[in-house]
């Protein structure tokens, strides 16, 4: 009897949650993933719990409170609908520019310029909307490219140009057009009905934040070689292996249920992610070191700013992007 019982609970409770999925528009297997983050942060938030009992962490609490709002904010435009969710990542490149523009020097006639940076992030998410892949991965690197030294230059000067201009460039490179593959992943033909394009970008966000938690983990335990002292000092190659093998593995595994990738499609993604993650990281931290600040912002405490965040995905965004549409479209 006992044994029945919990078969009609557990089998109860599995109805109910596929009803929830179904109500809310959101393709099974990515339901279903969504629910293990959630239940990921509970179990983080229990043990943050009862460390700070012993020895309260600010840091910790906060980083785990940042981490409730933005995979609150993040779940709850996924079940509005594509659009929304297109629409936030937009919202995420214009935070992003901003933030980064507002650490780095601008001249005062660059002033007209910045706009038409700014108006690039409607513009390139527009794209993304209709599906226009075609002009979604030439507008910002070849059309604002050129565009955007032309409109410096009718300001007549020329003190400090060639500076500014890689400065603006990369800024709209970084913070408009890597993070817009994103959003073009929900967009893209349906090739696993029981995830949905969903599974896609919650394949995306998951691997390249674990990859962080990943490295971080491995290195604090086995580091001891540093790879780029003078960049990031805590950053080790034992924790940088250790992170790839960890977050190889898992997305080979996690793949095809997320995903049209097989687990062998899956490893290499893993590969990939993990890789261009780390370099995503370590890129933001020699910007930090250049400009001799800590953080980028103080949008996301515990966290910092909205770049400390999105810096893997600055550079795993494109090049999974890519890897998916060099395989299926």
């Amino acid at each position: 009897m006992p044994l029945l019982f919990l078969f009609y609970t557990v089998n109860s409770f599995i109805i109910m949650i596929n009803n929830i999925s179904v109500f809310l528009d959101i393709p099974q297997y990515s339901f279903y993933f969504m629910l293990f983050i959630l239940s990921l942060l509970v179990v983080a938030t229990a043990i943050q719990v009862i460390l700070g009992l012993k020895k309260p962490n600010l840091e910790l609490r906060q980083r785990i409170t940042s981490w409730w709002w933005i995979i609150g904010l993040l779940f709850l435009v996924f079940s509005i609908g594509t659009n929304t969710a297109i629409i936030f990542f937009g919202f995420i490149s214009f935070l992003a520019l901003k933030e980064f523009l507002s650490i780095v020097h601008i001249r005062q006639s660059d002033r007209s310029a910045i706009f038409w940076a700014y108006l690039a992030i409607p513009l390139q998410y527009y794209w993304v909307t209709i599906g226009w892949y075609g002009l979604f991965i030439i507008f910002i690197p070849v059309y604002l490219f050129l565009f955007l030294p032309l409109r410096m230059v009718l300001k007549g000067d020329t003190d400090g140009f060639i500076k500014s201009a890689g400065i603006l460039q990369w800024a709209v490179m970084l913070n408009v057009f890597a993070i817009s593959h994103i959003a073009f992943l929900l967009i893209l033909p349906e090739k696993n009905a029981m995830a949905g394009n969903i599974g896609l970008v919650l394949f995306l966000l998951f691997m390249t934040q674990f990859n962080d938690v990943s490295q971080y983990v491995w290195g604090k335990t086995l580091g001891r070689h540093k790879i780029l002292p003078k960049v990031s000092p805590n950053k080790t190659w034992e924790g940088f292996i250790g992170g790839l093998i960890t977050i190889t593995l898992a997305a080979g595994f996690i793949a095809p249920y997320l995903t049209p990738m097989t687990m062998q499609q899956g490893f290499v993604a893993g590969l990939l992610i993990s890789a261009s993650g780390f370099i995503g990281d370590v890129v933001i931290s020699s910007v930090k070191r250049d400009l001799q600040i800590k953080d980028c912002g103080n949008l996301l405490p515990g966290h910092g700013g909205i770049l400390d965040r999105i810096d893997s995905l600055i550079y795993t965004s494109p090049l999974f992007f890519h890897y998916i549409y060099y395989l299926y479209y």
